[in-house]
Order: C-alpha cells, then sequence, then structure tokens
C-alpha cells in the first residue's frame, strides 16, 4: 500500500502541547519546578526527531513507521562530563556505554533514546556527531568527547516496522541538533512515538521536583521513555483504573509480542558523587511500582542517573562536593515522585495511534481521569 501520509515533527516546541495529569485534576504529592521537567536543570538540552509515515499492512523496510530518536544532554553541546552512574532493575534490553560510566563514574556526552533495533545506528552516529561538534578541552575526564556513548531503547513493534531501520545517522544527528534548553513535547514523539505503557498510547514523559536540605534549595527531573505494563496493573493514586475504566484491550495483530520496557533518566543539580547517584537510580524502582509496574521477565528497565555538579580542578586534584549520604532521603523521596509523574505525564499527552497492520492502541481518557479525580 502506497504511504497515505508523511510528516515529520520536531522538538521546536515553545511549551507543552497536550495535556499534563495535573491538569486533569490528578493529586499528586511533591513540589514541580518551574517547568515540571527535566529541563528545569539548567544546562539539560533536550531533541527529538519523530518519524510517521504510512498506513496499512506491514511491508518491511517500508513502513507503517512510527518511531523516533530523543537526544538528552546533561549539560548541552559541550565536552563536560557529569558524574553519574546506572541501574537494571531488570535487564531485558539494552543501555549502552554503561561499563565505562560504571568504571569512571561519568557520564560522557549525551542520552539517545530510540527503539530496539536502532542501539547500533544511534551509538555510532552520536561518535560521528561528536567528532563534528564536540572538541576536547583541558580536562583530566574525557579527551575524546562521546567516544562510548550511551543509548537506551524500547521495543516500540506494536506499532512501528520495527526492522526496517527507519531510525538513520541522518535522523539521530536531528534529534542532537534539535535539543535546545527549555520545555519539549511530551508522548508522541521522539523515541517515544510508537511506544505503549499497561496497553494504553505513551511515549516520553517527564517531571520534577523541587528539594530542600537545610538552607539549600536543589531540582531534580526526570524523562521516561514508557512502554511497559499490562491493563490490569495500572494504578494511579492507588486506584485500579482498569476496574474502574473498563475499557477495551487493543486487539493487535502481531507474530510475536513483548512485555515492554522503560528508560528513565533522572538529572538533579544537587551535588552528588557516582556511589549516590547509584542509590538515586535504585529508587526509580519505587516510583515505578507506585504507579503499578512489576518488572516483567522480558522487560528491559534500565535506569540513569547524573548531577551537573562536576567536580573542580585544582592543579592535578578534582575538588568534589556533595551531600552526605544522611540528608539524602529528599532526594530519594523527590526521585519517586517525579518518576511517578513523569510516566503519567507521558500517558495523559499521548494520543491515539494506528500503525502497523491497522493495529491501533488508544490514549487514556482525560475525561475519565478529570471525572474520576474531581468526584473521587
Amino acid at each position: 500500500m502506497k504511504h497515505l501520509f508523511i510528516f515529520f515533527v520536531f522538538s521546536f516546541f515553545t511549551g507543552h502541547c497536550f495535556s499534563r495529569v495535573r491538569d486533569l485534576g490528578v493529586p499528586l504529592p511533591g513540589t514541580p519546578g518551574k517547568l515540571n521537567s527535566l529541563a528545569d536543570i539548567q544546562g539539560v538540552e533536550v531533541g527529538h526527531v519523530t518519524l510517521i509515515s504510512g498506513a496499512g499492512p506491514l511491508i518491511i523496510g517500508k513502513g507503517p513507521i512510527r518511531t523516533g530518536a530523543t537526544a538528552i544532554f546533561p549539560k548541552g553541546k559541550v565536552n563536560s562530563p557529569v558524574p553519574a552512574a546506572w541501574f537494571s532493575l531488570n535487564g531485558n534490553g539494552e543501555l549502552t556505554g554503561t561499563t565505562w560510566m560504571e568504571e569512571t563514574g561519568f557520564l560522557d556526552g549525551p542520552i539517545i533514546l530510540t527503539n530496539t533495533n536502532s542501539v547500533g545506528v544511534a551509538r555510532d552516529a552520536v561518535q560521528s556527531w561528536a567528532n563534528l561538534h564536540l572538541t576536547p578541552k583541558e580536562s583530566t575526564l574525557s579527551d575524546d568527547p562521546a567516544s562510548l556513548p550511551v543509548v537506551g531503547e524500547t521495543w516500540d513493534g506494536r506499532l512501528n516496522d520495527l526492522r526496517g531501520n527507519h531510525v538513520t545517522k541522518e535522523k539521530v544527528f536531528e534529534a542532537l541538533n534539535n535539543a535546545k534548553p527549555g520545555p519539549f513535547a511530551e508522548g508522541n514523539v521522539g523515541g517515544g512515538t510508537g511506544m505503549v505503557s499497561f496497553a494504553y498510547k505513551s511515549g516520553i514523559g517527564t517531571s520534577s521536583r523541587q528539594i530542600q536540605i537545610g538552607k539549600e534549595k536543589y531540582l531534580l527531573g526526570a524523562l521516561v521513555q514508557s512502554n511497559f505494563g499490562t491493563r490490569d496493573e495500572l494504578q494511579i493514586n492507588g486506584k485500579n483504573i482498569a476496574k474502574i475504566f473498563k475499557d477495551p484491550i487493543p486487539k493487535l495483530n502481531l507474530s510475536s509480542q513483548k512485555d515492554g520496557s522503560i528508560i528513565v533518566v533522572i538529572g538533579t543539580d544537587a551535588p552528588l558523587l557516582s556511589h549516590q547517584l547509584k542509590r538515586v537510580a535504585k529508587r526509580v524502582s519505587l516510583g515505578i511500582g507506585k504507579v503499578g509496574g512489576i518488572s516483567h521477565d522480558s522487560s528491559g528497565d534500565i535506569f540513569i542517573a547524573f548531577s551537573s555538579k562536576e567536580p573542580k580542578k585544582k592543579k592535578q586534584i578534582l575538588v568534589y562536593e556533595s551531600i552526605p549520604n544522611e540528608e539524602m532521603d529528599e532526594i530519594f523521596r523527590a526521585t519517586i515522585e517525579a518518576t511517578e509523574e513523569a510516566i503519567l505525564n507521558a500517558l495523559v499527552a499521548a494520543t491515539g495511534m494506528t500503525g502497523i497492520n491497522e493495529n491501533r492502541v488508544e490514549a487514556i481518557s482525560h475525561e475519565k481521569l478529570r471525572t474520576l479525580f474531581q468526584n473521587p
């Protein structure tokens, strides 16, 4: 079948284009930052490239196409490694570059989120892009920018021609070049374009929290590429949505289907060392649990956390600041809350989508959510 429509969506949005979960009156704990987004962390830049074209039966290599890539720069488009760590709750997925991150305690270059089959091309694209745009600086941390790129994936094969390899080097370059500070789109965009959570359409979501420790104030943000969970598991503020809404489960024409996965990126301006960021990354699991996720056997639930607070260099010595371990409880709490809300924002921002073989996944009803939480 010929392609019926082709359009591309990039991250030139000046604000959030869709509703978010708080807009529907859903009460959530904590105080968000100004944007309620990972972009609240100074220096963070996010960009998407979204690929949507074609309709009808799957023809591998032609479509229909429902996919993309999302680029996240922790400190802007500069060669500036930041303290980081990662954690795998369940490892049926991929996040490249993690062995070097574990070894050094630093994240070099951007993070790319995309679909399962596009990890290799995205990794290679980051290396090529970095060689063109990131020049090494005087640093004991990194002389070869993005030499071991960090690329995460979730499986969009319910709606997308996954084996068609439509995320090319050039498209990853677009996501990288589109990255900018400030608000960015959520839902059916970037790496989240073809993703599904709890049998509802989902995708990219974000949220943030303000933190106060003593007299110091910090921010923590979460970005998720959400593609996990079964309908009966979804919990919003302790309410089982399947039992209340009784929405039909999508009937999908697939030869095989995975349980799905979730990649979560946590960023903060709080001064934390890599081993402390590992502790933060682990707390993402509790945020996923709050919306009902159980981390299925075939789910890739993989998380990364970074701090934008770099060590200072004095002669040949790196001087670090860090919050004492005994003062980290509010950071843990913020991580859990921001993760929960980012997942819900991914659901609320998404719109229904038809993909390969006329597979259709509906979005969660805004009106039902509004009614449920305005009339508890």
